[in-house]
């Protein structure tokens, strides 16, 4: 197998994780910071280290992402469809960024992934993308819609005799920890998708076998560039979230995050589903804002954002099966 591939290949799945990282750094922290429960470099580095820490806490969503969506062939055709699927995802993640369009880093792989498989005539596990990849695409945002509201409801209950002021400023200190939460849910998923590929490459190079464990120097150099990533910002899409969605406040931010840690900690470990970060806590925003009334959520920003999380996974495959293209017909 030719080793130059190989490390290519990793090398540019490292890449696609750091940027994953600063795409979805909004995810953990943005709800914090527009609240001022933290600054913003202390709610980032907090984020990278739980997202460091919660890339060792699980293996299934990365077994999922290996085995379970494409069959790629050994040599060098294997190594270019893996190779164009990270490149459609990247390409895609930058796309998003650059307008603040909190799309899914996750979608965009999976759709790069399919993209690149079906021009390379590989087989799609199609059932499994169905129950593993867009049934959870649909629920999660729901599931994180209705429970949003539901704990902001309980939340306004419980503490409807609570001294205002004082309640707050609770919050503001309680949203420290679910912040903490969702940052370490995040590595949970998205450190592991990328892993998965990482493995699939060892695998073409017959490097791995399937029954192995993800190796140490996998998990850790994963881990490492998405909280790099991380750590790096991704400004415009923070604002997205913390900003343009709804004015949140702290029992507010806090209900999201509460909401989007527990959904993505479910997916992780009772359905080893890779469901995406960013639907979640968006669509708990949206329903913890509710709760204030619901002209107070502006819904056309919430529209454009839906709308994004439907084109991602085959915008993110046109370019992987364009990439794919160039790279066969170029190197052969």
């Amino acid at each position: 197998m030719d080793t130059f591939a190989l490390v290519v290949v990793v090398l540019t799945a490292l890449f696609f994780t750091y940027t994953n990282g600063f795409h979805d750094s909004a995810n953990a922290i943005a709800t914090s910071i527009s609240t001022r429960a933290l600054t913003p470099r202390v709610a980032l580095g907090m984020a990278a280290v739980m997202n460091l820490a919660g890339a060792f806490l699980g293996s299934g969503v990365a077994k999922t992402v290996s085995e379970g969506i494409i069959d790629t062939p050994t040599g060098k055709q294997g190594m270019t469809i893996l190779f164009a699927a990270l490149l459609g995802a990247i390409v895609w993640n930058l796309v998003s960024w650059y307008y603040g369009l909190p799309s899914s880093s996750s979608n965009a792989l999976f759709g790069g992934m399919i993209g690149a498989a079906l021009a390379g005539s590989s087989a799609v596990h199609w059932d499994g993308v169905v129950t593993k990849i867009v049934i959870p695409m649909f629920a999660s945002p729901l599931i994180g819609l209705i429970l949003g509201y539901l704990v902001m409801v309980a939340i306004l209950w419980i503490f409807r005799r609570a001294n205002p002021h004082r309640a707050q400023r609770g919050f503001r200190m309680a949203q420290t920890v679910s912040a903490a939460g969702m940052a370490l849910g995040h590595g949970l998923q998205d450190a592991q998708k990328t892993m998965g590929v990482v493995v699939m490459a060892l695998i073409i190079a017959d490097v791995e076998d399937e029954s192995d464990a993800i190796p140490l120097w996998v998990k850790l150099s994963c881990a490492t560039m998405l909280s790099l990533g991380t750590y790096a910002g991704g400004w415009r899409i923070m604002r997205t979230l913390g900003r343009r969605i709804i004015e949140l406040d702290p029992p507010r931010g806090f209900a999201a995050e509460t909401t989007a840690a527990s959904v993505l900690y479910s997916a992780s470990y009772v359905f080893n589903a890779p469901i995406s970060t960013t639907h979640v806590i968006t669509s708990a925003i949206m329903g913890a804002g509710a709760t204030r009334r619901i002209s107070a959520v502006r819904w056309g920003v919430a529209k454009s954002i839906v709308a994004g999380w439907f084109i991602t996974m085959p915008a993110a495959g046109i370019v992987a099966a364009l990439c794919y293209l160039g790279v066969h017909f170029t190197v052969g």
